[in-house]
């Protein structure tokens, strides 16, 4: 086996697009290939590293072992000419070049209308974002997959720097005819019998709540898991419970007063969103001025949306 000879970049980008949708012919549609091509760069790569790098799995494909472990490394490589791409774009100065930026699923409510307000400032910077849960984002960095990332947790995973961005409230919300609609400071025992709609386990709205209930010493009568933020705003709608979930993901349903905030004792919870990247990795003048777009400007386009409906708790 000797890659370094017989493998070549263009091999690599197609495996990465191949293992991140695992088909063929969703890689294909994405490079502009025929499937057959795309399958023949991939045979050959499997030739070249002498393993099996996808299994037929039923009527799928998964990575083998050896198809997981070159992955991370074909994202780093690919990584690093992505950076050297962009170190040659830098030398026309910072209002050219290419930034990765990868938002929690939260994120995805108000980061679309910072980028575009960035957008707009640097016309020349040509922004990609992607949305993942925690996990997948903290591999992303780790993997120099991304440049940046947006999240609500400090990252003691990796050997990464988490700047303060933002405040970060958690609401508790109802459908807008509970009874307690308009009660004012009351105690969240008055909610023991109430279903309480979760995010998944794992989730950073899903450990908030499991953190309110410890400090409150609080048991609901019933909770029901959802997989989702929008998932659980129409259950809520539709009067199958309450949930307590980021105030940044109701802009929507604030406006057009589809849902309401119970003013429980101890809300707003508190948390913070960040501004992450590896402590190795070296921003670009493009990177930079995002980064400082972001700590500048982020928590007054929030503050601006969203603070009258913290007033009103007050």
């Amino acid at each position: 086996m000797n890659l370094v000879r017989t493998l070549t970049l263009r091999q690599l980008q197609i495996f990465v697009v191949a293992a991140r949708h695992l088909s063929y012919a969703r890689a294909a549609e994405e490079l502009h290939l025929t499937p057959p091509a795309v399958s023949m760069q991939l045979k050959q790569l499997e030739d070249n590293a002498g393993l099996p790098l996808f299994e037929r799995v039923g009527r799928g494909v998964s990575l083998t072992q050896a198809g997981e472990l070159l992955v991370h490394h074909a994202l780093r490589v690919l990584g690093e000419i992505k950076d050297a791409e962009a170190n040659l774009h830098a030398l026309l100065g910072a209002e050219v070049g290419r930034l990765s930026v990868g938002l929690v699923s939260t994120a995805k409510y108000f980061m679309p209308r910072l980028l575009g307000q960035f957008g707009k400032e640097h016309a020349g910077i040509d922004i990609q974002f992607s949305i993942g849960n925690r996990e997948a984002l903290l591999q992303k960095l780790h993997d120099n997959a991304i440049d940046l990332a947006v999240m609500g947790r400090t990252p003691l995973e990796i050997d990464a720097q988490a700047e303060p961005m933002a405040r970060h409230p958690y609401v508790m919300i109802a459908p807008t005819d509970h009874p307690l609609r308009e009660a004012r400071r009351f105690d969240l025992q008055e909610l023991r019998h109430e279903t309480f709609l979760l995010r998944e386990q794992g989730s950073g709205s899903r450990l908030v709540a499991e953190e309110m209930f410890k400090n409150h010493l609080f048991t609901p009568a019933r909770t029901m898991t959802l997989g989702s933020n929008e998932t659980i705003k129409q259950a809520v709608m539709a009067g199958m419970g309450i949930s307590l979930l980021s105030l940044h993901t109701l802009p929507l349903e604030l406006k057009t007063a589809e849902i309401c905030i119970l003013d429980v004792l101890g809300t707003p919870i508190e948390r913070t969103w960040y501004v992450v990247r590896m402590n190795n990795k070296r921003l670009l003048p493009a990177g930079v001025k995002f980064r400082e777009f972001l700590l500048n400007e982020a928590a007054k386009g929030l503050e601006s949306e969203f603070g009258r409906h913290l007033a009103l708790r007050k």
